[in-house]
């Protein structure tokens, strides 16, 4: 990635990030138990989750100016996801408080070879919520990131940003139908490989592309963990090497962050397969997000700058 716009700039590109919140309580252990077995658990980290709240933490983490607007509860994982955002440098003037509602809290197993074991309890009461000033939360913003989880309250976001010509990057985490309303206001959409397969009921990855394509005119790619990242160029399908392995809420954090600093597409892909693949070596969750300068000596190790 080139980083010669990025510094030059007179701020830090300022990304907004927009969707689910959750509270991630992970677990490090050598295998996962068998039925009605316990087991040690080598670590403990509990930490903020969820697609838009990571890829925040991300572009924090980064060096871009990270905003989240979600809906969360009243309860006390609401209370703790708010601490933990800001304690990663992260604006959450965006959010919402449900009375009465809840976030989604995940325990998450992880294996010595890093195989994951989830439980998730959904949150409650948030289904519905919209943004009260959606103009006012894209003002000053340079790109938007949304996920497709809460719909009712991303969409005005994404339409106000929309109608403001910033660029808009759906992470298609979730399946859905190819005239999903989203769609219209993406100008990049980031498929990871369930929701692509699920939503274009195709099993090739290449091919779903090709079927989003037909409808979709924003720019499209598609992320398959440690396998090539696939994007269309043109009406053609691209791949580029995931370095071996990746985490989807990393990648598009830093995807989103590249694009709003000026890079192009290939370069912006670049750049999140290295900082996903970086998170990918360390335990603790989205707290094991690389820094900047670690994601640029990484590229640079590759002769990748």
């Amino acid at each position: 990635m080139n980083s010669t716009d990025a510094n030059a700039r007179s701020r830090p590109a300022v990304v907004l990030c927009a969707g689910i919140a959750v509270e991630d309580f992970l677990f490090k252990v050598d295998c996962f138990p068998a039925a009605g077995e316990k087991v040690h658990a080598e670590a403990l980290v509990a930490t903020a989750g969820g697609c838009a709240a990571n890829a925040a933490i991300a572009v924090a983490r980064l060096g871009g100016m990270a905003r989240f607007a979600g809906p969360v509860g009243s309860d006390e994982a609401s209370g703790r996801f708010l601490d933990s955002l800001m304690r990663m440098g992260v604006d959450a003037g965006g959010v919402i408080r449900v009375e009465g509602g809840s976030i989604s809290v995940s325990g998450i197993f992880i294996d010595r070879e890093g195989e994951k074991m989830v439980a998730t309890r959904p949150g409650e009461k948030l289904t519905g919520v919209g943004p009260p000033d959606p103009a006012g939360l894209v003002a000053g913003v340079d790109v938007v990131l949304a996920d497709n989880r809460f719909p009712d309250f991303v969409a005005p976001i994404c339409a106000a940003a929309h109608a403001r010509r910033i660029a808009v990057v759906l992470d298609a985490d979730r399946a859905t139908q190819f005239d999903d309303p989203l769609f219209a206001f993406a100008s990049h959409v980031v498929f990871s490989a369930e929701a692509l397969r699920a939503t274009a009921s195709l099993i090739d990855l290449a091919a779903g592309l090709c079927r989003a394509a037909e409808t979709i005119s924003g720019l499209l790619a598609v992320t398959n963990g440690p396998d090539d990242v696939l994007w269309m160029d043109e009406g053609v399908v691209r791949r580029l090497p995931a370095f071996s392995v990746g985490a989807g809420d990393t990648f598009h954090g830093a995807f989103a962050l590249a694009l709003a600093e000026g890079n192009d597409m290939v370069s912006a892909l670049r750049f999140a397969a290295a900082a996903a693949a970086l998170k990918c070596t360390r335990f603790g969750g989205i707290s094991g997000t690389p820094y900047r300068k670690e994601t640029e000596a990484f590229l640079a190790g590759r002769g990748l700058t």
